[in-house]
């Protein structure tokens, strides 16, 4: 037995012309809100309310950015707006005695080498090293 399988399950009936249900419930909103103000308010105040509103109204029919609809964008927005934001890390200034303490010498690190946040090699330390590393291999040859 074959049964027919639905091939374009994304893509909305067109009810009301080349509308569909929701861009005409959309439209039909706008434009109701602009007769009623139309008869309420004077004319430049009329226009100041009413623009962005149908403005709203023409986007959530038909504006999709990224392939989707505007309401789904209005809502991403919405929920980012209200919802409470995790920081993971924040940088902080350390303190100055943390910066100048002495490095901790690994027993297994070669030649009492500092770690990378250590202090830095002067050159009165270089030459003792290269003359530490000198008399050690000398020593070790003989």
């Amino acid at each position: 037995m074959e049964y027919q399988v639905p091939q374009f399950i994304e893509v909305e009936d067109k009810i009301v012309g080349p509308l569909s249900l929701k861009q005409f419930i959309y439209l039909a909103g706008g434009a109701g809100f602009a007769v009623l103000t139309f008869f309420y308010l004077p004319f430049l105040l009329w226009v100041i309310v009413a623009a962005p509103v149908v403005a709203l109204a023409l986007a959530l029919a038909f504006y999709k950015m990224n392939g989707k609809p505007f309401i789904e964008i209005l809502e991403a927005a919405f929920s980012y707006y209200i919802s409470g934001k995790l920081f993971l890390w924040r940088k902080e200034a350390k303190p100055e005695a943390k910066l100048n303490r002495p490095a901790v010498e690994s027993p297994d690190a070669p030649h009492g080498g500092a770690s990378r946040g250590g202090p830095r090699l002067t050159r009165g330390k270089l030459h003792d090293l290269a003359w530490s590393l000198d008399v050690k291999k000398e020593s070790g040859e003989k």
